[in-house]
């Protein structure tokens, strides 16, 4: 059963801050592990080898929550027919650029298809119309912004410019996950996130900014120091919307995580809450502010 959100219930979390009850601070060391375990590898992945290695990695996490996204949608109702065309439409929206695709194509060639195919599996006229838009929802949600990542590795030096992505979005994620656990008091939108506080964002920023200025003077040199700052508080606020976003949607559906494949981090969607917000964002920055294009 999913938790009510009304318009008043978010209005007022927005508007007032809420102390929250004393509680024991404890930190879950399966985070750092899976962290320590993980990240050597996707370093090497984004750093070292060519361009499709990335764009495979994001095809395999973005199945795995994609995957979770509809399982929590659908619930009993999932329909393996209308799943596999979501994850075959996914696929093909991320590895568009490799094969010449254009987006606006597949997405309409996907829409068609899975139009057609809710007249098969969907019991009624009311669920035909939700199944079609949970599959294309979920593919505009994970599979668009995956896809601005593999935009970015084109860009010239792309892969430095991912791993300032990857640092900074990492930086704000474990900033605030450690301060809100330390010092964390005053809670943020309980009725959305019981957890987030704003000592929790406040360091999130804090490590945000300082990562993304050591990362600008180490290899992202094509950024600048006004850029560095920019896109310190600018991806901070990204992840924290998409954390939050995700957050409603598990509400909705009752559940804590979105899966338990990452120990400490719960499923796949959970760890891509943030990037799922702070690619886009960070790519249109670079590609329309900085005025980076595609090298060919």
């Amino acid at each position: 059963m999913g938790y009510p959100l009304t318009t008043d219930a978010i209005a007022h979390s927005l508007i007032s801050v809420t102390t929250s009850p004393a509680r024991t601070r404890r930190f879950d060391l399966r985070r750092l592990y899976t962290a320590a375990a993980l990240i050597p590898a996707v370093y090497v992945i984004i750093a070292y080898l060519a361009s499709w290695a990335l764009t495979l990695l994001l095809i395999a996490v973005g199945f795995m929550a994609l995957l979770e996204l509809y399982r929590l949608s659908f619930q009993s109702r999932l329909s393996r027919l209308l799943v596999g065309i979501g994850l075959a439409t996914f696929v093909m929206v991320l590895a568009r650029s490799h094969v010449s695709l254009g987006l606006p194509e597949l997405l309409i060639a996907g829409a068609l298809v899975v139009g057609a195919a809710v007249f098969f599996v969907a019991p009624s006229a009311e669920h035909r119309w939700k199944d079609a838009l949970i599959i294309l929802f979920g593919v505009l949600y994970v599979g668009f912004p995956l896809s601005t990542v593999v935009s970015t590795r084109s860009l010239p030096s792309g892969e430095f410019l991912v791993l300032f992505l990857a640092v900074v979005t990492w930086a704000s994620d474990t900033g605030a996950y450690y301060t809100g656990t330390l010092w964390g008091k005053h809670l943020l939108m309980p009725s959305i996130s019981p957890k987030k506080t704003v000592e929790g964002v406040l360091g999130g920023l804090a490590l945000a900014v300082v990562a993304a200025l050591l990362a600008q003077q180490w290899f992202a040199s094509q950024l600048s120091l006004s850029d560095a700052l920019i896109l310190g508080a600018l991806l901070t606020g990204a992840g924290l919307i998409g954390d939050l976003f995700e957050s409603v949607i598990k509400r909705r559906t009752g559940v804590k995580d979105s899966g338990g494949i990452l120990p400490g981090h719960g499923g796949m969607l959970d760890r891509l809450d943030s990037l799922l917000f702070t690619a886009p964002t960070f790519y249109y920055y670079v590609a329309c502010v900085r005025g980076l294009s595609p090298s060919l």
